[in-house]
């Protein structure tokens, strides 16, 4: 059985192979490695950075990923402004029951 390549190697070359500058095939055969582990390599990462496996590995799908990154961000502060709203609110309640006549 053959050894392993390391995983900064592999990592290297599905980067290379994401740009779409060269073929899967030109990659491959520039690094020494079957154009099927490349396949399967980049078929891996795919599942693991959570990319579609349907659209091509491009900037766009790239793009795609911080736009989600960014909208779990804004939902995120979105709830915790929210929370906040509610505790003032309460908080000015419980004032202005001070203040208000009886």
């Amino acid at each position: 059985m053959p050894k392993p390549f390391p995983k900064e190697f592999r990592r290297d070359v599905i980067a290379v192979a994401r740009q779409g500058d060269r073929s899967i095939a030109e990659v491959a055969r520039s690094f020494g490695v079957s154009e099927s582990c490349l396949q399967r390599w980049l078929k891996i990462a795919d599942r693991e950075d959570g990319i579609d496996p349907g659209t091509p590995s491009t900037a766009v799908s790239s793009a795609g990923v911080d736009l989600e990154a960014e909208n779990r961000e804004l939902r995120k502060r979105a709830k915790q402004l929210e929370q906040e709203n509610e505790i003032l609110r309460r908080a000015t309640a419980y004032f202005a029951r001070d203040v208000l006549p009886k």
